[in-house]
């Protein structure tokens, strides 16, 4: 049975409905943004060390930058190392986005006892699928079942008891307890000895923008230092680099600040999407410069938008942009 594709491995098309012009009064490319904007709409790759907890670690970020709002994209236990999204400032909004990504884990498993490789490499596929969990007793959501998608685990090696392997999940997806449940079909126990992550979203590992806190702390106190914006490059980055395996629709830079002010987006205002839009995803809404404007829920289909002339293709969900970025062009209501 063909293993489900992860997000990072799902190849979208982007389909043209019209051309547009975009206004240089307007708005920006994300990376052309001022220094005091650039961090208010940034997210940082950083790489968890093990010991504090996710929310340590976010805390201590938020103090060195002196920042007022900060969020991440999924919690990591205290032993756990790994990629863990940060997002600054109004880029919190974006972290629903992140979580609806899928993560990539690397796992230690202890076996309680014997098993022959072949038998843990068949129990191992009989995961890939949609399996039921439930929270482990120390962890901070509520303890009901749900399902959660494994797209892959691969068998990596064994070291006498020791199993090493990756495995591709759904966020939310507690890997102690696949480790407890692997142990349960194999017939001897077993649970998690280490873990590390190496992908959230969009954001892995080996990428160049990975940075430690130390980093933070080093290149943030440059940036201080010189008043050189080009020095929040080398941590930081556009918030739009979080949405990057979300689908996406671009529209004209009139449709956008009706959007900014909670107007749902119709047919008329949409110049493109990407393929693979289905109802009731979450989507990203862009500009022209490849700003983010808002998530949305999809009410049509990809087909549907680029073939629909009147009527909402997209609810707005989370406003990321600010109102007044794009001129006001749109009518409020009929004056009495």
């Amino acid at each position: 049975m063909p293993r489900t594709l992860p997000p990072w491995e799902t190849m979208r098309e982007t389909l043209t409905k019209a051309v547009d012009t975009t206004d240089p009064k307007h708005g920006c490319p994300p990376q052309e943004r001022t220094a005091a904007d650039y961090i208010r709409y940034g997210v940082i790759n950083l790489d968890k060390p093990a010991g504090p907890t996710s929310h340590e670690v976010a805390a201590w970020t938020k103090r060195i930058m002196h920042l007022t709002h900060i969020g991440h994209g999924g919690t990591l236990d205290p032993n756990v190392t790994g990629v863990l999204p940060i997002t600054l400032e109004e880029a919190t909004k974006i972290v629903q986005a992140l979580l609806r990504s899928g993560k990539e884990y690397v796992c230690v498993m202890k076996l309680h006892g014997d098993a022959e490789e072949q038998r843990i490499k068949a129990v191992l596929a009989e995961f890939e699928a949609l399996i039921y969990q439930r929270p482990p007793l120390r962890a901070s959501v509520k303890r009901q079942l749900r399902t959660r998608r494994i797209y892959y685990i691969d068998y990596l090696e064994t070291d006498g008891r020791n199993v090493l392997f990756k495995v591709g999940c759904e966020g939310g997806t507690y890997i102690r307890k696949l480790c407890y449940d692997i142990g349960e079909i194999l017939g001897v126990g077993a649970h998690m000895q280490e873990l590390r992550r190496t992908r959230a979203g969009p954001f892995t590992e080996n990428s160049s923008t990975r940075v430690t806190l130390h980093d933070v702390a080093y290149w943030f106190g440059e940036y201080e230092t010189q008043k050189d914006p080009s020095i929040l490059h080398r941590f930081i980055q556009p918030m739009e680099n979080a949405l990057a395996l979300i689908p996406k629709i671009t529209v004209r830079d009139s449709a956008v600040d009706a959007l900014c002010h909670g107007a749902n987006l119709t047919a008329p205002g949409v110049l493109s999407a990407e393929t693979g839009i289905e109802k009731g995803v979450l989507t990203a809404i862009f500009t022209l410069k490849g700003e983010a404007v808002a998530l949305a829920k999809a009410l049509a289909t990809t087909e549907e938008i680029i073939n629909l002339k009147h009527g909402v293709v997209a609810a707005m969900q989370r406003i990321l942009m600010p109102r007044g970025t794009y001129p006001k062009v749109w009518k409020s209501g009929n004056k009495t």
